[in-house]
C-alpha cells in the first residue's frame, strides 16, 4: 500500500469526467481481464450459487417466487465480489507482474476491516430488497399459492395483477441498484487504494455521483446492460463481464479521485 496516514481524514478533490473516459476506463479494465483472466473463478463462485437457487426454486415453496430477485439481487454484491480485481488492477498499475491470484492478496489488506464493514452494508440491502419483493409479490401474485415455476410464470405474463408485480418490482429494484451505485461507485477502490473509513468513502462516492450524474447514470446503464448480456446463456458471460466491469470501475475511480 502506498497512501499515508494523513489521507485516512482527508476529503478527497475530485474530478469531472465525461463519455471519453467511461471508454478509457471499460478498455483498460479489459487489458487487465486479459493480463490476469478471472473466467473460472468466476465461474466457480457463481455458478454453484445460481444453481442452488434455481434448483430450490424448481422445487417449488417460499423460495420460488424470490428465484428472479435472488439473481437479479447477486448484482447488488457485485462491488464486494469485485474488491480482488480492484487489488489485482492496483498492482497492475504499479507495474507488478500479476495472476489471478493476487485477488486473494486482499484477505490481507490493511482495509479488510472496512471492507468487511461495506460488506455487511450491501447485504443489509440485499436483504431489504428481498423483503420488498416479498412484499410486492404478496401484494399482487402472491394471494394464490404457485406450486410450480410453470404456475407462477402464468401468473406473471397473463394476468394484470402479474405486469403490476413486474412493473412495480422493477422500479423498487431499480432504485436499489442505484442506491448501491451511488454509495459503492468508488468507495470499495478507494477504501482499498487509502487508509480511509467506510464513511469517507461513502461520502465521496455520494459525492463522485453529485458532481458526475450524467457520466455516473451511463455507467450504472453500461453495468446493468453488461449484467443482462451476462445472463445469455445460462449466465456464462458473466464471467467475462463480470471481471471487466470490475477492473474498468478501478480505472474510473482512478478517473474520478484525484491521488
Amino acid at each position: 500500500m502506498t497512501s499515508t496516514a494523513p489521507l485516512a481524514h482527508a476529503t478527497p478533490e475530485l474530478r469531472r469526467i465525461g463519455l471519453a473516459d467511461l471508454r478509457d476506463a471499460l478498455s483498460r479494465g479489459f487489458d487487465d481481464f486479459l493480463a490476469a483472466p478471472t473466467q473460472l473463478v468466476f465461474l466457480g463462485l457463481l455458478y454453484p450459487v445460481i444453481g442452488f437457487v434455481a434448483a430450490r426454486a424448481a422445487w417449488g415453496g417460499p423460495l420460488l417466487p424470490l428465484l428472479y430477485p435472488l439473481l437479479a439481487g447477486l448484482s447488488l454484491m457485485g462491488p464486494l465480489m469485485a474488491i480482488g480485481l480492484y487489488e489485482i488492477s492496483r498492482r497492475r498499475e504499479q507495474g507488478h507482474a500479476v495472476s489471478w491470484l493476487d485477488a486473494f492478496a486482499v484477505l490481507r489488506s490493511p482495509a479488510i476491516v472496512s471492507i468487511v464493514l461495506l460488506g455487511l452494508m450491501l447485504l443489509g440491502i440485499f436483504l431489504l430488497w428481498l423483503v420488498a419483493a416479498q412484499v410486492i409479490y404478496g401484494s399482487t401474485v402472491g394471494a394464490v399459492p404457485h406450486a410450480t415455476p410453470g404456475a407462477l410464470l402464468h401468473d406473471v405474463i397473463d394476468t394484470q395483477a402479474g405486469w403490476r408485480m413486474l412493473l412495480i418490482g422493477n422500479l423498487v429494484g431499480g432504485g436499489f441498484a442505484v442506491l448501491v451505485l451511488v454509495l459503492t461507485v468508488v468507495s470499495f477502490p478507494m477504501i482499498l487504494d487509502r487508509q480511509v473509513g467506510p464513511g469517507v468513502a461513502i461520502r465521496t462516492s455520494v459525492r463522485a455521483v453529485i458532481l458526475n450524474p450524467m457520466a455516473m447514470a451511463l455507467w450504472g446503464v453500461v453495468v446493468a446492460a453488461g449484467l443482462v448480456i451476462g445472463t445469455v446463456p445460462l449466465f456464462i458471460g458473466l464471467a467475462v463481464v463480470v471481471p471487466v466491469l470490475g477492473h474498468a470501475t478501478w480505472h474510473l475511480y482512478r478517473k474520478v479521485v484525484v491521488a
